[in-house]
């Protein structure tokens, strides 16, 4: 078996070393990597939402689609798809807002805008919860690749 001699040995480690520091600043941007993307399709500034819905509109593959973000009396930032979970098919289910009320334009139901993110199912906005929006810190991100997964909602939306 040889020997490697000492310079070697050296080389060695110090090669590893060096490599070992490129390695932290990929991992690293990788980890925050949400956080640093341009991947954002709608980004909201948490200092322009009030407790009057600002609506984003947005275009996947020709569709037009809609999210809004309000701010709910707990004082949170609530975000929304606004169309339907139920109606969503009819081309009218969508949401207008009424002070603290939001009303779908096709069957008419209301919806207190402290329930948003909190009830999922029925005649309500479908909700943007946690794991599909991402906190930026002084606004929240939206990526592309969601809003595409959510864009059949809208194959009929505001048609009628």
């Amino acid at each position: 078996m040889k020997r490697m001699s000492s310079s070697r040995i050296v080389r060695a480690i110090a090669m590893s070393f060096a490599l070992a520091l490129l390695a932290v600043p990929v991992a690293f941007s990788q980890e925050s990597g949400a956080k640093a993307s341009a991947d954002w399709g709608i980004v909201i500034k948490k200092k322009d939402i009030s407790y009057k819905a600002k609506f984003y509109p947005y275009v996947v593959n020709g569709k037009n689609m809609e999210i809004f973000a309000v701010k709910a009396s707990d004082g949170t930032i609530r975000t929304a798809l606004n169309t339907c979970q139920v109606c969503y098919s009819s081309g009218r289910g969508y949401y207008k807002q009424e002070n603290a009320v939001f009303v779908c334009q096709n069957c008419g139901n209301q919806f207190r805008l402290d329930q948003i993110e909190k009830i999922k199912g029925g005649c309500n906005p479908i909700p943007i919860l946690g794991a599909d929006k991402t906190d930026l810190g002084d606004s929240i991100g939206i990526s592309k690749q969601y809003l595409a997964s959510v864009a059949p909602y809208f194959v009929n939306w505001k048609k009628n």
